[in-house]
């Protein structure tokens, strides 16, 4: 008999990564078509074609190796080696054959859900009949962290959420002021061209990863640390992080924060510039920028505004706030940001105990430190609204922000007298954007009980002797330096002035707060006793930062007013646009207080008000139907609100999906009161509901904004 010819080793010619079909499958076909990236905990198919025969499940062996990380380490995770026919193989990676064909065959790859994320190198090794091995290297392939599986700490059993928190791409972080809330429109453009790869060299560029690479890829399997890692990149305190926090008034050697409207541009440049920090950010900016890199990665994500936001930085849970004798308020350490804007990302804690998974809050803004690092978080809501400041990480940071009591002193000839205690106001109208809505969702009880209820009081007692007694982790305790005493009794807050001299006082506008027009006003002054009352009140009109740096007063007043048992008056007050054009901060925040006196009591009242001043908004209009790949023309109605003539305007539009990169126009002079329109170009690239952002600056005003909403259709 004559001996038959051997079999030949498998040899392998090309492999098919079906990138198009398994983006679409793990929901990263916004992101490329190009490149395989898929989700950890879910399956993937591939095909391999082979130059000399067909797979032999008898003969032929093949295993899979997939690496991460500059140090693949079998021990560590960020190395895997895995059979296709399964067998010695303790690697939580699975291989498995989905179809077999004459010189071809598909399988299905699947990391686990714990796996860590990042860019892989997939191999395989073909051991054929005759014990001959062969390495082949497949090609790269990301993996990101899985909303949609189960098994994944950041499985979020809502498919309305996790479009929202995932995949939308646009978005409103909230402004103003408590009695005036603006959406600021945002683009965060998770999924445009090179954000992926600028949000992994980001990991890459940490200092985690550069004391010990090995250990920190290792540990990208988890959404913990993964989020303090990111937390801590944004801001470039530590680090060439992404942007360098600016809050004065001096931004000629960068961009102002008011004027940024995505995150495209800010990461394109710090990338585009060997990563240093792209000059300058603030608070909405940097949660921002977090909001678009979380998402990237497959981290379900919102931005929060906080108003009233305390920042107390002796750990007592109490807002100092001082004042003069004219009712200006001083410079201070402890300050009320008139909002603050940080992050939730959605996540299970197995390192808390049970029930405090869920949204957690992530503070990307520099204040102050944890663990060495400026950064803050997670820290779970739910722990902050049950006071359980002891739980990692810097719960009772956050819960100073969303409940610390504030008191005000008067300073007058060196000495402090105590004017009020106020329970209720810091933490308020806490807002995020609504779920497949522009609207916003205000989540004031995700984080604390209803101001002025018995759990209120109990819980900021419970999270204040937990700090007293020391056992608060991170960089936030009570501070035994801090000279300010506590009232003996915490639970029921001290009478305020006006209910000892028996006088309401309040502000009242008189007309919208349009920037460019005189403020008008009245001071309401109520006399609750059945005796008279003469008042000496001290008027007084400052401008702010938005972290509540007061800037130095422009207009002062001095007013008597006498009244009568249980009768009201009002005081009428103008500052007009000469006398607060030249101070006015970027926020266009002014406080206007007064500080009243009455001759037969020592006590005294503070009253103020904020007064956020307003522009008119961009008015976008889309000229016929938007369709993907389809000439498409929007026009941009602006205008000059001021009475006198602004230069150097500049009018930046973007939206993605829809321009490939920011327009910007220059429109170098607007006459006063000018009304002006232009009219782009563009071909929309992806289609579904889009959103375009456009903002006005010139010498005079920074931020001028407006947006539209529109949908783009599939072409035909």
């Amino acid at each position: 008999m004559a001996q038959g010819c051997p079999i030949a080793g498998l040899e392998l010619s090309v492999t098919d990564f079906q990138s198009s079909r398994n983006n679409m499958r793990h929901h990263t076909e916004e992101i490329t078509f190009d490149h395989l990236i898929v989700r950890r905990g879910q399956a993937f198919n591939i095909t391999l074609y082979f130059r000399n025969r067909g797979f032999e499940p008898g003969l032929d062996n093949i295993i899979f190796v997939a690496e991460t990380g500059p140090m693949p380490d079998l021990a560590k995770g960020t190395r895997a080696v895995f059979s296709l026919a399964g067998r010695h193989s303790p690697s939580p990676w699975m291989a498995s054959l989905e179809t077999n064909k004459a010189n071809s065959l598909e399988v299905s790859l699947c990391a686990p859900p714990m796996a860590p994320v990042g860019q892989y190198l997939l191999k395989v090794h073909i051991d054929s009949f005759q014990g001959s091995v062969t390495a082949y290297q497949l090609g790269k392939f990301i993996l990101l962290f899985n909303p949609w599986c189960s098994g994944d700490a950041v499985f979020l059993d809502s498919e309305p959420q996790r479009q929202e928190y995932v995949m939308n791409d646009y978005g409103f972080i909230y402004q103003g002021n408590k009695n005036w809330i603006r959406p600021c429109p945002w683009n965060y453009g998770q999924f445009e061209e090179n954000i992926i790869d600028i949000c992994l060299e980001l990991l890459d560029k940490s200092l985690h990863f550069k004391n010990d690479p090995a250990k920190d890829c290792a540990l990208r399997g988890s959404p913990v640390y993964i989020s303090r890692v990111v937390c801590a990149m944004i801001n470039s305190n530590d680090d060439n992080g992404v942007l360098n926090g600016k809050w004065s008034e001096n931004f000629s050697d960068g961009t102002n924060p008011a004027e940024w409207t995505g995150s495209v541009a800010i990461l394109k440049q710090w990338h585009a510039t060997g990563c240093q920090p792209v000059h300058y950010g603030q608070c909405w900016v940097f949660a921002a920028i977090m909001c678009t890199v979380m998402r990237c990665l497959g981290i379900p994500t919102r931005v929060i505004t906080n108003f009233d936001s305390g920042h107390d930085t002796d750990g007592n849970l109490i807002i100092d706030e001082y004042y003069d004798n004219t009712g200006r308020i001083l410079e201070n350490k402890d300050t009320v940001w008139n909002f603050h804007v940080w992050n939730e990302c959605w996540m299970a804690r197995k390192d808390l105990p049970p029930g405090y998974g869920g949204w957690q809050v992530l503070d990307s803004t520099p204040q102050e430190r944890s663990n060495g690092m400026f950064c803050c978080g997670p820290a779970s809501v739910r722990a902050i609204k049950e006071g359980e400041v002891d739980l990692n990480y810097d719960a009772a940071f956050v819960f100073s922000m969303v409940n610390a009591d504030c008191v005000c002193w008067l300073v007058h000839g060196g000495k402090e007298q105590r004017l009020h205690w106020d329970t209720h106001s810091v933490g308020n109208f806490i807002s995020t954007k609504s779920i497949r809505s522009d609207e916003r969702d205000d989540i004031t009880e995700n984080y604390k009980y209803e101001e002025g209820s018995p759990q209120e009081r109990q819980v900021f007692l419970k999270a204040l002797q937990k700090l007293k007694t020391g056992k608060s982790r991170g960089h936030y305790q009570a501070d035994s330096r801090s000279s300010k005493p506590l009232p003996r009794r915490l639970d029921s807050p001290s009478l305020r002035p006006s209910d000892v001299i028996q006088v309401s006082l309040k502000f009242q506008l008189l007309n919208p707060p349009n920037m460019g027009q005189d403020i008008r006003f009245v001071l309401l002054a109520l006399n609750m006793s059945l005796q008279s009352k003469d008042l000496r009140v001290n008027l007084s009109a400052q401008s702010l930062l938005h972290n509540g740096s007061p800037l130095p007063p422009f207009w002062q007043d001095t007013a008597f007013i006498s009244l009568l048992p249980e009768e009201a008056k009002t005081h009428p007050c103008q500052i007009s646009y000469s006398q607060y054009s030249q101070h006015l901060s970027t926020d266009k925040l002014i406080r206007i207080s007064a500080l009243v006196e009455e001759k037969s009591s020592p006590e005294k009242i503070l009253v103020n008000k904020i007064i956020t001043l307003v522009y008119p908004t961009i008015i976008i209009n889309v000229l016929g139907a938007a369709i993907v790949n389809q000439p498409l023309s929007i026009q941009v109605i602006f205008s000059n609100p001021l009475s006198e003539q602004v230069e150097d305007c500049v009018l930046t539009v973007e939206g993605s999906g829809l321009f490939r990169k920011q327009q910007r126009v220059f429109i170098g002079v607007l006459k006063p009161q000018h009304r002006a329109s232009i009219t782009l170009k563009t071909v929309p690239f992806k289609s579904g509901q889009r959103q375009i952002q456009a903002n006005l600056r010139s010498n005079k005003f920074k931020d001028i904004k407006g947006y539209k909403d529109i949908n783009v259709d599939v072409s035909l």
